[in-house]
């Protein structure tokens, strides 16, 4: 038997991948590569924390709210504390802005670099075993390094982000990642520690048979466009698929095709959604795989945040389905 048989590759890890970086960006000096790895790590300590999930008291609320008024869980709290705290001690990002804190942190003066993150989206569904999802957004400093930050660190538009990125803590976690220039998908090996290139060169087809949307908000969306949409969708016999977890329905649509929907409604008449903390970062990643991102008016990349915890409408996915609804 060939040796090729018996010990097949492993294949490219994350780290391996994030080092060809720096040999593609020389001007990092490692800063961003760096940067990815103590996203990576924290991403492994949230994921080994929600595997205790029903076994450890680390379910359920906290007991507070969040900026936007949101209960609170337990493992929202503890997520954020192990993305805040590797990237503290990483260093190579000089301040964190996360969508359960009110403010931004300031780590330090010298970084380069400023993350916008949602710890853990969709942890309400973690009490039933639904899968559920952490988002990040990367971008250089507007103000010169050696100098504190400032708000508009913070608050640029989408088309800035030098990386963006999401990890999927599912039947299997998978972070995805877009550094720009295209999307690529790395799946974690638990008995090795290792994220591994599993899904290269994603493309999102133009065009699908799944729209998700919670269909409990057919009464109060505002939008007559969304809603004749919706019906024609029905028509086509198209596939509603929606699970209350954004990464997850993203996810999903990003890899069969299909669209995201989440509407102005008469309780939500700007969105649900957080600009900088979830529509940025998918933006970014659906439109490096061939999709597209809107408000229903201005492509979201594009849009001005004005506030740290701004909300949004979010129509993403399928270019040919997004198109019907801008």
């Amino acid at each position: 038997m060939e040796h090729s048989k018996i010990a097949l590759p492993i294949g490219i890890t994350l780290d391996r991948f994030i080092k060809n970086i720096d040999n593609l960006q020389p001007n990092t000096i490692g800063e961003l590569s760096q940067l990815l790895r103590d996203i990576a790590l924290a991403s492994k300590v949230v994921n080994r924390e929600m595997n205790k999930a029903g076994l450890v008291d680390i379910i359920g609320n906290y007991g507070n709210q969040n900026s936007t008024g949101e209960e609170q869980q337990k493992l929202d709290i503890l997520a954020n504390i192990r993305f805040t705290r590797a990237l503290s001690k990483g260093k190579e990002a000089c301040g964190v802005i996360s969508e359960e804190t009110e403010d931004f942190i300031d780590f330090n003066n010298k970084g380069s670099y400023v993350v916008a993150i949602d710890p853990l989206d969709g942890s309400s569904n973690i009490d039933v075993n639904v899968s559920v999802g952490s988002i990040f957004s990367i971008y250089k400093r507007i103000t010169p390094n050696g100098t504190p930050l400032t708000k508009k660190d913070f608050l640029q538009k989408g088309i800035n982000q030098v990386a963006a990125g999401y990890i999927l803590y599912g039947t299997s976690t998978m972070l995805v990642l877009t550094l720009g220039d295209g999307v690529c998908g790395f799946t974690y090996e638990s008995t090795l520690g290792e994220y591994v290139l599993s899904h290269k060169d994603i493309e999102i087809p133009d065009t699908g048979s799944i729209y998700s949307i919670n269909d409990g908000l057919n009464n109060f969306i505002m939008n007559k466009t969304v809603i004749e949409y919706i019906n024609d969708c029905r028509k086509q016999k198209l596939t509603a698929r929606y699970i209350g977890s954004l990464v997850a329905d993203f996810h999903r649509n990003l890899l069969k095709g299909g669209i995201y929907l989440y509407p102005e409604t008469i309780q939500s008449p700007e969105g649900k959604l957080r600009l900088l903390f979830e529509c940025n970062a998918l933006a970014f990643i659906v439109e490096q795989a061939g999709g597209k991102a809107t408000n229903g008016k201005n492509r979201i990349m594009e849009v001005e945040p004005l506030d740290f915890h701004q909300k949004s409408s979010l129509y993403i996915g399928s270019s040919q389905m997004v198109d019907q609804i801008a």
